[in-house]
């Protein structure tokens, strides 16, 4: 169990961006789940940098899944939904909505774990890293976000780590669906060119929604498919296939699921973030192209016909309420 865990965070170890966090605040939110480690080992993970300890932490904090083996894979398509947070006090106008347009602005974030008989897809991974949270049992918050619970120990309970994960998926590079990307550079990254040239240009720190290096960064050098500006299919058998919607970003991405027993359904990324911009054809005023997004939504909503797929927008709190959490799941 400590080898697996100590070897999710030597993964880790090329991420240094929260050297600064105290790891001792780490240590006292898992105190009870460690208490019976030696002193040997607690002087180890002291030594490590406090990213890699936290991992360490979090996947012995969830012993009882770790003890069953790693997870094995399904028999057929499974999807996860994972907590990753929520967003209010956004302005609406944001999104190109008069006043009383929209009834309720809070948007909530999910993170999708998709479980394939031949490997592992990580779509989307948070709003907050998981190194944000301070250990004392509290909510992570950064401004208009709020997450309860970090991601790694959600894995941990399903029975993964991040060097089970594959592949890892993003929609788009905003802050909100990329703040644990640097978790999964073991994993093969799935990235639009486009996209993955825009995150790793020159910024403009002060440019709204610019990329955050930080987050991410550790992706430039791991193992890489670089798609090239279309869709793809991540298995080879049309069960999971990233459909390329740009428009909120240059190189945004959508991704459709065909599941046994659900159906066929899309996940929207961030080509729509409220019902109301369907029914009331509403475009942000905050996208890279609006003109891009609005062709993007026609054709994927041709697609969604001829597939008679359910589309599920991924930041519609509404709806949030009525589907399956992890560790239950679609299939």
């Amino acid at each position: 169990m400590l080898t697996r865990a100590v070897h999710t965070a030597t993964l880790l170890n090329r991420d240094r961006k929260g050297a600064d966090k105290s790891l001792e605040s780490i240590i006292r939110h898992w105190k009870s789940e460690v208490i019976c480690l030696s002193q040997m080992m607690l002087r180890s993970l002291r030594r490590m940098p406090p990213i890699a300890a936290f991992a360490a932490l979090a996947a012995l904090s969830y012993a009882p899944a770790q003890q069953k083996g790693k997870a094995q894979p399904p028999k057929s398509l499974r999807l996860y939904i994972l907590d990753c947070g929520n967003i209010t006090g956004v302005s609406a106008a944001n999104f190109g909505f008069k006043e009383g347009e929209l009834k309720d602005t809070e948007m909530i974030t999910p993170c999708y774990l998709i479980a394939h008989p031949r490997g592992t897809l990580m779509w989307d991974v948070g709003e907050i890293p998981d190194g944000a949270f301070k250990g004392d049992g509290q909510p992570a918050k950064q401004g208009a976000f709020t997450v309860t619970k970090p991601l790694l120990p959600q894995l941990a309970a399903l029975g993964y780590a991040p060097a089970d994960i594959t592949y890892l998926g993003l929609s788009h590079y905003h802050g909100d669906h990329v703040a644990n990307a640097n978790l999964f550079a073991s994993s093969t990254w799935l990235v639009q060119e486009v996209e993955r040239n825009a995150m790793f240009a020159p910024q403009d720190d002060k440019a709204k929604n610019a990329p955050n290096l930080s987050y991410f960064g550790n992706l430039k050098n791991s193992k890489t498919t670089i798609i090239k500006n279309t869709d793809h299919d991540v298995f080879g058998d049309g069960t999971v296939v990233i459909k390329f919607t740009p428009g909120h970003t240059p190189g945004h991405q959508s991704l459709f699921l065909r599941l046994a027993k659900t159906g066929p359904l899309v996940l929207s990324g961030d080509l729509y973030h409220y019902p109301e911009e369907m029914t009331l054809k509403r475009i942000p005023t905050i996208e890279f192209n609006q003109e891009q997004t609005a062709k993007s939504r026609a054709s994927l909503e041709d697609f969604v016909k001829q597939q008679k797929a359910q589309l599920w927008i991924q930041h519609d709190a509404k709806r949030a309420k009525t589907l399956k959490k992890a560790p239950e799941f679609y299939e």
